[in-house]
């Protein structure tokens, strides 16, 4: 989406309705510097307060997002291709979110493993060395449980039996043998257990 575009289109329409960015910004209980972001094209706005802005600036939420007017004709393949790139962009979020799960969970496992080798090495008496793997255990499982949030939420999981594609309760995911992105699990839809591989698309 192209925010420049729709901040134009965002303050042309305010000024057909004969708004100040306080007036807009009054009427949507937000701060006139947000409407300035907007219309700068520094930030979109919210989905929480979408809906209101179009009914406002008498516009569709489809307008909005491609910063100027769809004619009727237009509209159902403007529409799908809204879609097709909020798609696209939830790929590659989750994409970078996997990337970023492989990265704390590697740190994770090193502060894990690396008090408890230091309290074993350095000859330490026995209650010292457990409270210095502890020091280690509390906080790389904070960060792992953190990763395995991570990667339930980014993508979905396939079912090897039907196919069905589905994001998992962080319970199941968390609990579930794994080998490295692909857990067993039950599907939801055909109630079967079958190793399922992480994906990004759901087509």
């Amino acid at each position: 989406m192209d925010q420049i575009k729709i901040g134009k289109f965002i303050a042309e329409c305010r000024k057909k309705e004969s708004l100040t960015q306080m007036q807009l910004a009054e009427k949507l209980n937000i701060t006139d510097r947000a409407v300035s972001k907007w219309e700068r094209g520094k930030s979109l706005p919210d989905s929480a307060i979408m809906l209101e802005l179009c009914g406002i600036l008498k516009i569709t939420v489809n307008d909005l997002l491609s910063g100027e007017v769809i004619m009727v004709d237009n509209y159902n393949k403007e529409m799908e291709n809204k879609l097709l790139e909020m798609v696209k962009q939830k790929e590659e979020s989750d994409k970078r979110l996997l990337t970023l799960e492989w990265v704390i969970g590697i740190l994770s496992v090193i502060i894990i493993v690396v008090p408890a080798f230091v309290g074993k090495f350095l000859l330490l008496e026995e209650w010292q060395q457990v409270t210095v793997a502890l020091s280690g255990f509390i906080p790389g499982l904070v960060g792992i449980s953190f990763a395995v949030k991570i990667e339930q939420v980014a993508g979905y999981y396939q079912c090897k039996e039907c196919g069905h594609k589905y994001v998992p309760t962080f319970k199941a995911v968390f609990l579930a043998m794994h080998m490295g992105r692909t857990r067993y699990m039950k599907c939801p839809r055909c109630g079967k257990k079958s190793w399922q591989k992480k994906v990004i698309s759901k087509d």
